[in-house]
């Protein structure tokens, strides 16, 4: 049976995307919303990202965000090379671009993502001597997570955790003798606070 010739075909696909196409379209205003990492301040960094949901995106959420923090003992450690060996690792700068699916139409609850990101490390050692390095590595990061929206406002809370796939695009990661090694799976848990106009 040739599909391209039946013309039930072309009716069920002309039904189903009058089906979409209405679903698509049914919020009317484009929503914007602010947030932040508390966590990067506690590690002395920052954290800042804008998020819209357009009109006629429905379930759907785009962002992009400027990052940075110091990595505590744990992040570092995540590497079981590097676990012990004295390394000090700063994320100077990431910039991210993230999209998410609310199963919400509200933009709130339950939600999966996704995260690319281009990010700028300084890695440093004190048992191989004076000098440090840095690099330039790509993040690919699915995620997970809820909003919550604990008041009748804008103001929400969001918990969310993902694990990325790493790797370097540029620079050097040794200092001295010593070779900084990137773990190539990355697990993440944070939660950020946000506000949606």
């Amino acid at each position: 049976m040739n599909f391209l010739s039946n013309n039930n075909f072309f009716k069920t696909l002309l039904f189903a995307s009058v089906i979409f196409t209405s679903q698509l379209f049914a919020q009317d205003k484009t929503t914007f919303s602010i947030e932040t990492d508390p966590g990067t301040f506690a590690f002395s960094g920052y954290a800042f990202h804008a998020r819209v949901t357009p009109a006629g995106w429905g379930h759907w959420e785009l962002g992009a965000g400027i990052y940075s923090m110091e990595f505590p003992d744990l992040l570092v450690d995540t590497n079981p090379d590097n676990k012990d060996e004295g390394w000090s690792v700063t994320l100077d700068q990431g910039i991210g671009f993230f999209s998410n699916y609310f199963f919400n139409e509200e933009n709130t609850g339950w939600f999966v993502g996704n995260q690319l990101a281009i990010q700028t490390y300084e890695v440093s050692n004190k048992s191989a001597g004076p000098g440090n390095a840095s690099f330039t590595n790509l993040l690919i990061m699915p995620s997970g997570g809820y909003r919550w929206v604990p008041f009748k406002n804008g103001f929400y809370v969001q918990p969310w955790m993902g694990i990325g796939y790493t790797t370097k695009i540029s620079g050097k990661t040794e200092v001295g003798s010593n070779s900084y090694e990137i773990a190539p799976i990355l697990p993440f848990l944070t939660f950020h606070i946000g506000y949606k106009f």
